[in-house]
């Protein structure tokens, strides 16, 4: 996951999500950010095996993972993560505000 360009008029912040399964079918991202919704911003696969998905998000903090063919994950290029009420963990995203 990556944070790039600001949206000048809103003050969002572009993030790219990107997870790597090349023999995945469905690879969604979910998380607060859009209510924990599987169906809100399902992922493109690239040639290589690539799942991506850009976002705008406000500057904060942001709890998610990925669905992958139905299967919670985590992300494994993301080391930052939480507690969840259900015992297990989520990864977190802190979204900067523009320099």
């Amino acid at each position: 996951m990556q944070q790039q360009n600001e949206m000048p008029k809103k003050g969002l912040r572009r993030v790219i999500f990107d997870y790597y399964a090349p023999r995945a079918g469905e690879v969604s991202v979910l998380g607060d950010f859009n209510d924990w919704d599987m169906k809100a911003h399902p992922m493109r696969k690239d040639p290589d095996g690539l799942w991506q998905k850009i976002t705008y998000l406000r500057p904060g903090r942001y709890e998610y993972l990925f669905v992958v063919d139905g299967r919670w994950c985590s992300d494994p290029r993301n080391p930052k993560r939480c507690r969840n009420c259900f015992g297990s963990e989520n990864n977190v995203i802190d979204v900067a505000p523009r320099r």
